[in-house]
């Protein structure tokens, strides 16, 4: 059984809707003139509201975050993604950050943008393909780095995995690449249509990296956080790292709440093996570490192995202690990733023998949910939503 013959995402829609509530933000202008405040600077009137129903605790938990948009059914990161993971009811907005060569931030949940778009078709690009070290990884390709942004708005956004979700390959070539500023500038606008906030879950991809190369993320970030109204404790966006430094710095620039995403447990964040840092991530959730990780940030963003781990056959083990430990710092949690494929689903939950064919993704949902975490991201905002209301 194929993707293709599931119900469509529109009768999800309606499931979904059922039982959630969409939450969201406005926020709107144009990357520009204004100025962070210096690292360190505290601002009284930056401080929360949340008696009052605002800020990040009074989202619905457990809160359904979109995951590069509704990219189960839309290509990632595209405005059409974006539009139809709020449409289906996600609480949050995902978007994941790269520079362009003249500094405008852009979503796309990679620098290297060979597989999302159809810059292999432009023959005026060809001379840019190149290899890089990104993060000690080596890809070849074309990246965001190497255009500005004009530039990359003649490109077409395309489905990042056709073998899996051959259905979004239809909507191909229907969206550019968008800016931050233009997700703002939507989520302003849909904030004013529905007459609640848009809440967006922004994250920084590789900072160290693209630091070294004189195009640090976090300053323009803030600016435009500032600029929009979204840079206080209370405002409707998250910021998110794999790389603790950049919450840090953030943590200096704006009040926002902030979330530190967590790779496997022996794996190591890139700024730490960069600065000599020899903790891992299995550091990092010890009671210590997430002591250490509550003192500049207010949630964490593990994967899901770290919160219940799989065994060698790929099935479910028993929950960690990571929820409570987590809690016991303040600390919120928002795991990644569902979905529905059964190639992303634990191997009791997989039905039929297609790996591109949907599995008891609501199973495997019931049992994650369980533990007692604070929100998830999905591709299939629609199903967590509806597994949220069993």
């Amino acid at each position: 059984m194929t993707q293709g013959e599931h119900a469509s995402p529109a009768r999800r829609a309606v499931l979904g809707a059922a039982g959630a509530a969409v939450t969201g933000v406005a926020g709107a202008a144009v990357l520009g003139a204004s100025s962070v405040l210096a690292a360190g600077t505290a601002h009284a009137a930056d401080a929360p509201d949340e008696a009052q129903g605002h800020g990040y605790r009074s989202l619905p938990v457990p809160t359904v975050i979109a995951h590069r948009g509704a990219s189960g059914y839309r290509p990632e990161h595209t405005l059409g993604s974006y539009q139809l993971a709020l449409d289906l009811g996600a609480h949050v907005i995902e978007q994941d950050l790269v520079p362009t060569k003249d500094g405008h931030l852009v979503c796309r949940h990679e620098n290297d943008i060979t597989g999302t778009t159809d810059v292999a078709d432009h023959p005026e690009f060809a001379s840019r393909k190149t290899t890089k070290s990104v993060d000690g990884v080596s890809y070849t390709g074309w990246f965001t780095e190497d255009f500005t942004l004009a530039e990359l708005k003649t490109l077409r956004a395309k489905e990042r995995i056709p073998g899996t979700r051959q259905e979004n390959t239809l909507y191909d070539g229907r969206w550019q690449i968008p800016s931050f500023e233009e997700v703002l500038r939507w989520a302003e606008r849909e904030g004013r249509r529905r007459g609640r906030q848009v809440w967006l879950h922004v994250e920084t991809k590789h900072p160290t990296y693209f630091r070294s190369l004189g195009l640090g993320l976090e300053e323009p970030l803030a600016r435009l956080l500032r600029r929009y109204g979204r840079h206080r404790a209370d405002s409707p966006v998250f910021l998110q790292s794999f790389e603790p430094s950049s919450i840090q710095r953030l943590a200096k620039l704006v009040n926002s709440p902030r979330v530190v995403l967590l790779s496997a447990a022996s794996s190591r964040p890139w700024d730490f093996v960069q600065a000599g840092d020899p903790r891992t991530v299995a550091d990092l959730v010890t009671p210590e570490g997430l002591r250490w990780i509550a003192s500049y940030a207010q949630g964490i963003g593990p994967t899901l192995d770290l919160v219940i781990p799989r065994d060698a056959t790929g099935r479910l083990g028993s929950p960690t202690t990571l929820v409570r430990d987590a809690h016991a710092q303040g600390l919120i949690l928002h795991p990644y990733t569902q979905r529905n494929e059964n190639s992303f689903l634990p191997a009791e939950y997989r039905r039929g023998t297609d790996p591109n064919a949907y599995g008891d993704a609501f199973g495997a949902l019931k049992t994650y949910l369980a533990t007692g975490i604070d929100g998830i991201f999905s591709d299939n905002p629609d199903t967590a939503l509806l597994a949220t209301t069993d």
